[in-house]
């Protein structure tokens, strides 16, 4: 995300909580984990403006964009009210609860779900397996346009239902992939989707 400008300000892990709002180096925060430092301990090496503060506190921060990354849960309907992000982009799975859910769309949070969000993962691994059947190999650039025209086109299409039918891009997602499924079932003639 810093590498197409944005500037990261809070990070957690299991060990605790950070913030900056100057912001992070990220290359500077890995190399610290990388020498076998804990995230909460980067705020006592001196890194400019950083501080410890506890998870609930990382959710509550006034961001643009709170990514959830790593436990299912993370946000639920005990913490919901605090997060002040205007976008919630999920990484994880399921790092939002359905009661969660509700009380961010309804305090016009834009959330982009996890099942939109994580499907880029299983296409890079469809794009293995397209390779390999195909005895090809392309290379990282190739992969990554690939995978960003097809994440792109995606989004577009969960937005374009969203907005006219007045409902969340996670429904959306859900009711596209629904539909697909009944239209693969269909179109293999299988009895149960005919009707």
């Amino acid at each position: 995300m810093t590498e197409l400008g944005c500037k990261l300000v809070g990070v957690s892990d299991v060990s605790g909580a950070i913030h900056c709002d100057g912001g992070f180096d990220p290359n500077s925060l890995l190399l610290h984990l990388a020498n076998g430092g804990k995230l909460g301990d980067y705020a006592d090496c001196g890194a400019n403006g950083t501080e410890r503060i506890t998870p609930d506190e990382l959710l509550a921060l006034a961001y643009d964009v709170l990514i959830p990354a790593a436990l299912g849960d993370t946000i639920d309907s005990a913490n919901a009210d605090a997060v002040c992000a205007r976008i919630v982009i999920e990484g994880a799975n399921s790092p939002t609860t359905a009661a969660a859910d509700e009380i961010l769309n309804d305090t016009g949070v834009l959330v982009v779900p996890d099942v939109l969000v994580d499907a880029g993962g299983v296409t890079v691994s469809y794009f293995e397996w397209a390779q390999n059947l195909q005895r090809l190999s392309w290379d990282e650039r190739d992969v990554n346009d690939r995978l960003a025209a097809k994440m792109r086109r995606a989004y577009r299409e969960v937005e374009h239902r969203a907005h006219p039918c007045g409902v969340s891009l996670r429904v959306s997602a859900y009711e596209l992939g629904i539909e697909r499924v009944i239209k693969a079932g269909r179109l293999r003639g299988h009895r149960g989707y005919v009707q």
